[in-house]
């Protein structure tokens, strides 16, 4: 075997008698060259008995792409979403032959064209679009004074709402936004903060559409925007700021729950009650809501489905009787 402990064509035309270049022949089924069947069979015994497996970049360049799937994961995504997302993609492509390559953060471009060279992946996705079913709100989005995302038909077009824009308002992130908001009013809040990081996510303008969206459906004032930033001290003294000037906000709805737990320790810092004098509402479900004190309440989201229609999406299967699950909420505490 080779130096990698991977049996390599050498092997194989040592084992069987012939060159390397006849046991790639016979492998790769070259219709160009004329190999008699008794060779044929004694390579293919060869290979077999080995245990030879093709090498997936020469299997690549034959069938003009890998088994690789890429899933890009941008950072500020790390809740019960993205991992049941994850899980449900990496299964998918599992039942259908294909394996799961997951990046995780920035990286440079320069450095992901030369990944996506080496593998020839047969698709590369990027966590949160199935998610966000055309809604993801970039410059060139439909958004107005306030930050709330305009109405894209199936499309993707600016315009009277679709059939995906029904399904996001059952169970995608719109529906998971409003819910958050909703669980905030049915128990009498009627002036509700956004509570945001300090820095751009890519769902961060479409989180704080959605929300207000669901606030204006409501009845409720429109949503008062605020950023807690880091460390500690920093977002303190942004929340102290922000209630001096908001004193009438009696809830605060979190972008994700990382941004809940540093507005929960911001309160408690300030000598504030949670939920007696502010309530906070976390979004994604992460472990460490639970171990706050008080114990987080928060929206959790099953996006396993969502993983296993990305993957038929990008192996070109028919995604019929697969359907997304709307949201949770977790109540805890801090409501």
């Amino acid at each position: 075997m080779g130096r990698s402990g991977r049996v390599t064509l050498s092997d194989v035309a040592k084992a069987s008698g012939v060159s390397r270049a006849t046991v790639s022949f016979v492998l790769n089924d070259d219709p160009r060259q004329t190999i008699s069947a008794a060779t044929r069979e004694r390579v293919t015994e060869a290979a077999r008995e080995l245990g030879y497996v093709p090498h997936g970049i020469a299997r690549a360049l034959r069938e003009g792409s890998s088994r690789i799937v890429v899933l890009n994961v941008d950072r500020g995504i790390e809740g019960n979403f993205s991992r049941s997302y994850v899980r449900g993609l990496d299964e998918e492509l599992a039942e259908h032959d294909h394996v799961l390559l997951v990046r995780h953060g920035h990286a440079a471009p320069e450095a992901t064209q030369k990944i996506l060279d080496a593998i020839v992946p047969r698709a590369v996705l990027r966590l949160g679009e199935a998610y966000m079913s055309g809604h993801e709100s970039d410059e060139g989005d439909e958004t107005d004074e306030r930050g709330e995302v305009g109405a894209q038909d199936a499309a993707g077009e600016p315009g009277e709402p679709g059939e995906r824009d029904e399904q996001d308002r059952e169970t995608g992130f719109a529906a998971n936004a409003a819910l958050q908001i909703g669980f905030l009013a049915e128990r009498g809040h009627t002036r509700i903060a956004m509570a945001l990081p300090d820095h751009e996510f890519p769902l961060t303008k479409a989180r704080l559409g959605f929300a207000r969206e669901a606030a204006r459906r409501r009845g409720l004032a429109p949503l008062e925007r605020l950023v807690v930033p880091r460390p500690r001290e920093a977002g303190a003294a942004a929340v102290e700021a922000f209630l001096a000037a908001h004193a009438e906000v009696t809830a605060l709805a979190a972008f994700d729950d990382d941004i809940a737990l540093r507005s929960l320790t911001a309160l408690r810092d300030l000598g504030l009650r949670v939920p007696e004098d502010v309530a906070v509402i976390g979004f994604d479900d992460t472990e460490y809501g639970s171990l706050s004190t008080p114990a987080l309440t928060t929206v959790r989201i099953d996006a396993e489905i969502l993983g296993r229609i990305a993957a038929r999406d990008a192996l070109g299967i028919d995604t019929g009787g697969l359907a997304p699950v709307r949201g949770q909420i977790v109540d805890r505490a801090s409501v």
